[in-house]
C-alpha cells in the first residue's frame, strides 16, 4: 500500500521540478515600455497573421505550452468566454504555442475557439518573447502574456500565469490602462 503512495509522491515532485524548469524566467523577455517584437505566423486556418496588422488595437499576446492539455484548455476557454468583452475594449486575443497549424485547427474545432491561435513550431517568436521552455524532453512555450497597446508598445507582462483566472486579470488590467 505504501509503494503506490510513494510512487505518486515521487511523480508529483518530479512534475513540480519539471514545471519549475519549464517556467524559468528568460532574461531576453521584452519589457514594459519596449516596442513589441513584430512577427508573422500561421493561424489555425493556415493564413498568415502579423502583429503589425493589429496597430490601432490592443493585443493580448499569450503564450501557452500545448494544445488540448488541461491548463491550456482552461485558459483558452476563459479567453473565448470573455472574447466579446475584449472586443468591446478594441482588443484582440492571439495565442501562441510551438504546436503546428493542424494541431491548432483540431484544438479550435474541438473546443469552439474563434480567436487566432498561432503556430510557432520553429520557436522563433516564442524565443524572441523570452518564453521558450522545456518540459522534460519537450520544447514548449512558457505560460506568459504580453499586453500590447494600440501603438505597439508592451504595457504589461505576466509570467507563470495561472490559467484558471488569467483572462479576468488581463481584462481588468486592460480596463485599468484605458482609464
Amino acid at each position: 500500500m505504501k509503494k503506490p503512495i510513494l510512487a505518486v509522491l515521487a511523480a508529483a515532485v518530479a512534475l513540480a521540478v519539471s514545471l519549475a524548469v519549464a517556467h524559468a524566467d528568460n532574461p531576453t523577455m521584452p519589457a514594459v515600455g519596449q516596442s513589441a517584437p513584430t512577427f508573422t505566423l500561421l493561424s489555425q486556418t493556415g493564413q498568415p497573421v502579423s502583429l503589425k496588422s493589429f496597430r490601432g488595437k490592443w493585443v493580448v499576446l499569450y503564450f501557452y505550452p500545448k494544445d488540448m492539455t488541461t491548463g491550456c484548455t482552461i485558459e483558452a476557454h476563459n479567453f473565448q468566454r470573455d472574447l466579446k468583452k475584449f472586443e468591446a475594449e478594441n482588443a484582440v486575443i492571439l495565442g501562441v504555442s510551438v504546436d503546428t497549424v493542424d494541431s491548432h485547427k483540431q484544438f479550435c474545432t474541438k473546443d469552439g475557439l474563434t480567436f487566432h491561435l498561432l503556430a510557432d513550431p520553429e520557436h522563433k517568436v516564442v524565443d524572441e518573447y523570452g518564453s521558450l521552455g522545456h518540459f522534460g524532453p519537450m520544447t514548449i512555450a512558457n505560460r506568459n502574456t504580453f499586453l500590447i497597446n494600440p501603438e505597439g508598445k508592451i504595457v504589461k507582462v505576466w509570467t507563470k500565469v495561472d490559467p484558471s483566472h488569467h483572462s479576468e486579470e488581463v481584462l481588468a488590467a486592460l480596463n485599468e490602462m484605458k482609464k
